[in-house]
């Protein structure tokens, strides 16, 4: 009876340690984020060479007083985070639809794309051999 109540208590304390709100600072180290303005993608993975950012800094370490967008020079107030670069794109609750298809990341979908339009060309092009 009392492992029981045991086991119940250690449950509970689990749940509360999952239902924790997470640091959004350690959640955010390998996003990327995008400048409203024109486009830019500041990825960590690739830093920035025009202004000496080397690869692996986070986009929350730069300091918003000094950094701002190559191409706009906007500060970071225009940039939205956009989420790792493996996240499959799209809204969450869409994810489920489309026969698995919305569950991609961007890379898988453009080489299920161009691989399917490269097989219609070759398929095209092999109508000439069937004089």
């Amino acid at each position: 009876m009392q492992d029981d109540a045991q086991e119940e208590v250690g449950l509970e304390e689990g749940l509360e340690k999952d239902l924790e709100p997470q640091d959004p600072a350690l959640e955010a180290i390998d996003h990327r984020f995008e400048c409203r303005s024109c486009g830019f993608v500041y990825d960590p993975a690739e830093g920035v060479k025009k202004y000496g950012i080397t690869p692996g800094v986070p986009f929350l370490e730069l300091d918003p007083s000094s950094f701002r967008c190559p191409v706009c020079r906007s500060k970071t107030a225009a940039f939205i985070d956009i989420g790792p670069r493996n996240k499959p794109s799209g809204f969450e609750e869409n994810l489920d639809f489309g026969l698995g298809v919305n569950r991609l990341t961007p890379g898988q979908k453009n080489v299920l794309i161009f691989g399917a339009f490269a097989l219609a060309v070759a398929f095209f092009l092999s109508l000439y051999s069937l004089r």
